[in-house]
């Protein structure tokens, strides 16, 4: 009887510090996935002035897009938190980078220019960068997610404070990005 009185509250503080540890673990491996989201997207960012500067000598006109999409650049960067405080900045500036390229869709000479071919490569790339890194940050949010919402680990969540996060959700840009051939 003794045993059984010992053993039960040992093994109950037991599973509940395992479980507090492997929230923190969860924690940590989530913080670190959205660290390299947010990588990426300073990546994006810091590409985005190079692109303007590039159309904006072969398009002088096209003024208003070249704005909106410095604008949205300017504000998704400057921008701290994590997925929710930056979703809606990202959303505006994939709609510029969509309207941006579209713009060096019309004109052939831009097209021609390699500095505008590589800097589409290189928007390509970034963005199925931010793709992967947005996956893996979504499966550790969804693994961490269902710890928090299932039992018996709901209660150590709640009571160490444990809450749900956020999914990070952008539209790619890339789908709006032009094939990438050289016109001779």
């Amino acid at each position: 009887m003794i045993w059984i009185l010992i053993g039960v509250p040992a093994l109950t503080l037991s599973w509940l510090a395992l479980s507090y540890n492997r929230f923190v673990q969860q924690r940590s491996v989530t913080d670190n996935s959205w660290a390299n989201v947010e990588s990426e997207l300073q990546r994006r960012h810091h590409l985005i002035p190079n692109l303007v500067e590039t159309v904006r000598g072969y398009a002088a006109h096209e003024s208003r897009t070249l704005e909106t999409v410095t604008r949205a650049r300017a504000t998704a960067a400057a921008v701290q938190g994590g997925p929710d405080a930056h979703h809606a900045p990202e959303q505006v500036l994939t709609a510029g980078l969509r309207q941006l390229l579209a713009v060096g869709e019309a004109y052939p000479e831009l097209q021609a220019s390699g500095r505008f071919l590589d800097l589409q490569r290189e928007l390509v790339t970034t963005e199925d960068r931010i793709h992967a890194a947005r996956r893996l940050f979504n499966g550790n949010v969804r693994s961490y997610n269902q710890r928090v919402e299932t039992v018996p680990s709901m209660f150590v969540a709640a009571a160490f404070g444990f809450p749900k996060r956020d999914y990070f959700e952008i539209e790619s840009s890339a789908a709006a990005v032009p094939s990438v051939r050289r016109i001779d």
